[in-house]
């Protein structure tokens, strides 16, 4: 039986405020290329400045895939990400062109690339269980919930803590739908998914450039309407509690609005916790396997990143699309 031949695909990642966008618009200018966000605060609608998307510049230097898809009150998560990626790149390189996977969401980029299993995770079924999950756990508390984890699954125990609900939810949701721990599908990691032939990049700034790009651009989104933009969610009746709007200064500015505190220390509170993300997805990411890391802090050190990125794609062909592919 003839092999399938490997989709090829270039993923763009590294922490924020690293120029991650703006490479991944030149690379597709040069090669043919689309890029899907890897971000998982820019598939929300209304959420664009703080969740800093594409520039209306970048959207038509380049085409974009996976903006804007979902309102903040729907639910998503890594599942369904996972499955409108691998259709978007699926769609884009049966075009012939390169798909470029692009972001700083660590778990999206790896559920893509890896051999990650959803079996039933986009299922109504799931639904189901998700929600009475969460009524079990309103009405038991966290730390019983952390301990029937513990007897279904000690390693994921171990490593989410007894305050993080959420994942705990989620943990116990794959176990009950799939009847395997959510540890042993995540072994998965350490396998490369047959179906792409990848080159992975990962940009970085020297730490004191980072954090000072960080800020420059925490102080941009305020000037260009971010506490307009967080008012008219609050406006449109979106509740704090929304996972959209947990993001990163986005649960700071609704409590800004909602207590009327002061906005210089609301900004410089965003500022912070935003290095401290950075400081988590450089964390993340390092733990991930074949990363070419390419560090610049200066225009033309960017430009050499931006060289060694084409000079490697230059050896990796998109699929030309078979003679009786008719797209679907």
């Amino acid at each position: 039986m003839e092999t399938q031949e490997r989709i090829p695909l270039l993923v763009i990642c590294g922490p924020t405020a690293t120029g991650k966008t703006e490479m991944a618009v030149r690379v597709a200018e040069r090669v043919g290329g689309e890029i899907v966000s890897a971000d998982s605060m820019q598939i929300y609608r209304h959420l664009d400045i703080g969740t800093a998307k594409p520039s209306p510049d970048q959207r038509t230097r380049a085409t974009f895939h996976l903006l804007d898809i979902i309102e903040p009150d729907e639910p998503y998560n890594v599942a369904l990400f996972q499955r409108d990626a691998r259709a978007a790149i699926q769609e884009i390189a049966g075009r012939g062109r390169l798909p470029i996977l692009c972001g700083g969401t660590g778990l999206y980029i790896r559920a893509v690339i890896q051999g990650f299993g959803f079996p039933a995770a986009q299922q109504p079924e799931a639904q189901r269980v998700r929600r009475a999950l969460q009524a079990e756990l309103a009405e038991i508390g966290n730390e019983v919930m952390h301990e029937r984890l513990g007897t279904l699954d000690p390693q994921a125990a171990e490593r989410i803590p007894v305050a993080d609900s959420k994942r705990i939810i989620r943990a116990l949701e794959v176990y009950e739908l799939t009847g395997r721990p959510i540890s042993e599908q995540q072994r998965v990691d350490e396998q490369q998914a047959a179906d792409y032939n990848k080159l992975s990049f990962a940009l970085t700034c020297p730490r004191p450039m980072l954090y000072e790009r960080i800020g420059a651009r925490v102080e941009q989104m305020m000037e260009r309407g971010w506490l307009e933009e967080v008012r008219g969610l609050r406006d449109r009746g979106y509740d704090l509690s929304l996972p959209a709007l947990q993001a990163i200064g986005y649960r700071h500015l609704m409590k800004y609005l909602s207590d009327e505190g002061d906005l210089g220390a609301t900004v410089g509170l965003i500022k912070r916790d935003t290095r401290r993300f950075a400081k988590r997805q450089l964390t993340w990411l390092r733990r991930e396997q074949d990363l070419t890391w390419l560090q610049w802090q200066t225009a033309e050190q960017f430009e050499v990143a931006l060289a060694t990125i084409l000079a490697a794609v230059a050896t990796v062909q998109p699929r030309k699309p078979a003679a009786n592919d008719k797209g679907e």
